[in-house]
């Protein structure tokens, strides 16, 4: 059996501090509203769309304090999250130099910056599964509170191991304050190079913090649940879910959530890695990864997070499975990507182009998507006008 079967849930109650509109509607012209950039401001309150339950902490370095912090101690299952502490088990006794032998090298690099299960199988089976979990909970330099090894029975999913929102900021703050200046540099370095497309199933990766902010950030992204596949990358996977849904059914006496998809976004913003944003979040069962995708969005886009920078546009709802991400405002231009179905998405400018037909509709604008560097035509978006409404002309 795969030990790949990660994810994240809280026992903690759904915490609505402000009530949003969910994510992306099903039809181009009665989705809802575009939200207008700089709509969603920063706040003192983390917005936390209905059914979604979120565990929050963003802690501001340079003024030594917590920003935002909503249930930071409940409890999630880790997903992908695991791998920051996977990383620091396996380098934490390398000193003096820390030198990495080349076949870890190239294990630990997809691992972090694309979430490669393969190379989370191999650190798990190899040091001990649980026995890793163990040893860095009895770090004191750690301090962790409220991380665990995965609930009896679930001996070998290393994604069921139990993390805090605050227990994620401590982790961070251990590699950035108080790791060696190597374990820290490769930690930190592989996160500023995350990847659109995850190495292992080919999920967008790039919700949350690397959605709603502009770069400098670092992320170590984490999902699980049954997701449709194939919504990333030039060559699209097939349809289907990710392995963790051959798990096991959860039992009633697991001290975390098993059964909810969760959707995890972490990280650091703005120069100096500023900020730590620790954004853990549960979906109810059934829901669509562009849904979640959408919903995390909205999350992290209300959260008061010093130091960052947050890119100009206008978000709108989209449409329709699999919607490509062309190079040029035509069909015929390059396949960069592919949205996941019903995404929100961040429009910079638009264009018109080659003239697209979904019965009923004809639609000759397109959209310039910046956080894509591509394009995708107007009729996928959620908007009542052919033209997109309060969106200018992409410069000649």
């Amino acid at each position: 059996m795969r030990m790949l079967l990660r994810g994240a849930a809280a026992l903690a109650a759904v915490v609505t501090v402000a009530s949003l509109t969910s994510g992306a509607a099903a039809h181009p012209r009665t989705g809802r509203a575009a939200e207008a950039a700089g709509t969603v401001r920063a706040s003192a309150a983390a917005q936390i769309p209905p059914g979604v339950t979120a565990g929050v902490a963003v802690y501001d370095r340079e003024a030594g304090r917590f920003t935002e912090q909503v249930d930071d101690s409940a409890q999630f299952r880790s997903a992908s999250v695991v791998k920051l502490l996977l990383t620091l088990d396996f380098l934490w006794d390398r000193g003096p130099d820390y030198t990495i032998p080349p076949a870890d090298r190239a294990r630990l690099e997809p691992m972090l910056r694309g979430s490669d299960d393969d190379a989370a199988d191999h650190y798990w089976s190899t040091y001990g599964g649980s026995a890793i979990i163990k040893r860095m909970t009895g770090r004191t330099e750690l301090g962790l509170r409220d991380t665990a090894p995965p609930p009896a029975g679930y001996p070998g999913f290393w994604g069921y191991t139990a993390v805090s929102a605050r227990d994620t900021v401590a982790i961070y703050r251990y590699i950035l304050e108080r790791a060696p200046a190597p374990v820290r540099d490769f930690i930190m370095d592989n996160l500023r190079r995350s990847t659109r497309c995850s190495a292992t199933d080919h999920f967008d990766q790039h919700f949350g913090i690397a959605g709603a902010f502009d770069k400098p950030w670092a992320v170590k992204q984490g999902w699980s649940g049954k997701y449709a596949k194939g919504t990333c990358g030039s060559q699209a996977a097939s349809s289907g879910v990710r392995a963790e849904s051959a798990a096991p059914a959860p039992r009633a006496a697991a001290a975390v959530d098993l059964s909810r998809p969760a959707l995890h976004s972490t990280g650091t913003v703005g120069a100096n890695d500023r900020s730590i944003v620790a954004v853990l979040t549960l979906h109810p069962v059934g829901t669509s990864y562009g849904k979640a995708y959408t919903d995390i969005g909205r999350l992290t886009r209300s959260l008061n997070v010093p130091g960052a920078k947050r890119p100009a546009g206008t978000w709108f709802g989209t449409w329709g499975e699999f919607v490509n991400v062309r190079r040029g405002p035509a069909t015929g231009g390059d396949r960069m990507t592919q949205l996941p179905a019903g995404v929100e998405v961040l429009v910079g400018c638009q264009v018109r182009g080659e003239v697209v037909n979904v019965p009923p509709y004809t639609n000759e604008w397109w959209a310039y998507l910046p956080q894509y560097g591509g394009y995708i035509s107007n009729i996928y978006i959620s908007s009542p006008d052919n033209r997109l409404p309060n969106v200018p002309e992409c410069a000649a």
